[in-house]
């Protein structure tokens, strides 16, 4: 007990120097965004651009941007597919589940469980989604005729569709609001702090925003909703981090008034690093458990925030705070007419 907590192994007080990496953090910014786009409109370093173009048009895909669609493994959410809601008596076997679809249909396949319906008797339910075919309704009977060996008394309650359209209109709609995010954080960012503040914010999150795209588009994992939600969720943690952060330069700039702005925001990182570091890891040390014990349903969902979560830090100290040099900011009366509010760092 005498070693715990082991937050105390942390430094009370850093001296590193960040802005005098800040051009070799934004070489690498740079090349990793550019990675990502390369990656995000050619299909994963797997395609020409132009003839998977080609071959879209024409197809609702080509509507909303066939080269970026074809960039990244889409899931069903967004391909179309169909939906099956399994009840039973006992406990679904996922593999099992899995397995039996497999058998019956190629192509993508997701197996979730679920809370059934309060007005259902079975204790136990399971979506299982899977790419539409031909063949459909051959395929749902082949699966119902292997129900008996997933669960208890299992059965097909309900068969749902999403066609093509749907389908588009959800990739739409994702894009929208992570656009729309990003949009309202600059505006808050402008109005509680300066227009330096909130350029600098802004090109923090599509900083993290699109390397985690490219993470899902190089590496071919699925893109599902479950992804738009912890890209938002990225966004909100990105931005809570970056603000702690500019709310202490703010400090400091009314403290130290003619302290060189490099050695200022330098200051300034290293008194809310101790705050950063915790919070990360206690994120992070959650999305690991999620991770392994969460299951396939939520592994795309984990994978995104833990990577989310790294370079939002990142970008933090190395994007968000040295962006601020680009412009400058105000100092003097005009910036000391309102009172700097509580700071949360450090």
């Amino acid at each position: 007990m005498a070693m715990w907590p082991l937050i105390r192994l942390l430094p009370k007080k850093t001296n590193l120097t960040y802005v005098k990496f800040a051009g070799v953090a934004a070489f690498l910014s740079i090349a990793a965004v550019a990675a990502s786009f390369v990656s995000m409109f050619t299909a994963g370093f797997q395609s020409n651009p132009i003839a998977i173009y080609q071959q879209a048009e024409g197809t609702p895909v080509a509507r909303i941007g066939a080269v970026m669609e074809r960039g990244f493994n889409l899931g069903i959410d967004f391909r179309g597919g169909t939906s099956l809601l399994i009840e039973a008596a006992g406990p679904i076997d996922q593999q099992a589940l899995t397995a039996l679809a497999r058998s019956a249909q190629e192509g993508d396949i997701q197996v979730q469980n679920t809370t059934c319906r309060p007005t259902n008797a079975p204790p136990y339910c399971a979506f299982l989604n899977f790419e539409t075919s031909p063949n459909q309704a051959e395929t749902v009977e082949e699966i119902r005729r292997g129900l008996p060996g997933v669960a208890d008394e299992a059965r097909i309650a309900r068969t749902d569709s999403v066609s093509a359209t749907v389908s588009e209109e959800l990739f739409t709609g994702g894009l929208i609001a992570l656009g729309l995010a990003i949009l309202l954080m600059l505006v808050y960012i402008w109005f509680r702090f300066e227009w330096q503040f909130g350029l600098g914010g802004v090109i923090a999150l599509f900083h993290d925003v699109i390397l985690t795209l490219g993470l899902f588009s190089i590496f071919r994992f699925e893109f599902t909703l479950t992804i738009i939600a912890a890209l938002l969720t990225i966004i909100g943690y990105s931005m809570n981090d970056t603000v702690v952060v500019f709310d202490r330069i703010r400090e400091n700039l009314r403290k130290y008034k003619k302290m060189p702005l490099g050695d200022l925001i330098d200051l300034s990182l290293n008194e809310t690093l101790s705050r950063t570091i915790i919070t990360g890891c206690t994120a992070l040390f959650a999305l690991v458990g999620l991770l392994f014990l969460g299951g396939e349903a939520l592994s795309g969902f984990a994978i995104a925030m833990i990577f989310g979560i790294i370079v939002g830090t990142y970008s933090s100290l190395y994007v968000a705070a040295p962006a601020i040099l680009i412009w400058g900011v105000k100092r003097g009366r005009e910036g000391e007419k309102r009172e700097a509010p509580q700071t949360a760092g450090s």
